[in-house]
C-alpha cells in the first residue's frame, strides 16, 4: 500500500501520522488518510478539493501534475510526502 508522511510542521498542527493507505490515485489515498484523520483535510485542501497554494505533494519524489483533481497515479510501494511549500523573499 501506499505510504503517505506529513512534514512536521503540519503534524504538528494536526494529528497527521505517517500511514499505509489504500488507493491508486492521490486523491484516493488523502481520502484515506482524512478518513483517519479529519482535521487535516483542511490544511491541505481548499475547499474545492484542490490542494492549498501553500502546500506541495510529491509521489516518489515528484511534485504531482494535478492539483485540482489529485489524478496522479500510485503504485502500491509509492510514497507520498506532503509539505507546506515556501513562499516570500
Amino acid at each position: 500500500m501506499p505510504r503517505v508522511e506529513f512534514t512536521p510542521n503540519l503534524a504538528n498542527q494536526t494529528h497527521a501520522p505517517a500511514c499505509e493507505v489504500a488507493g491508486t490515485t492521490v486523491a484516493e489515498a488523502l481520502s484515506a488518510v482524512f478518513d483517519q484523520a479529519p482535521k487535516l483535510r483542511s490544511y491541505v485542501l481548499d475547499d474545492q478539493g484542490a490542494v492549498r497554494t501553500h502546500v506541495v505533494i510529491f509521489v516518489d519524489g515528484t511534485a504531482i501534475r494535478d492539483r485540482a483533481r489529485l489524478s496522479d497515479a500510485l503504485r502500491p510501494d509509492s510514497e507520498v510526502f506532503v509539505m507546506q511549500a515556501l513562499s516570500g523573499g
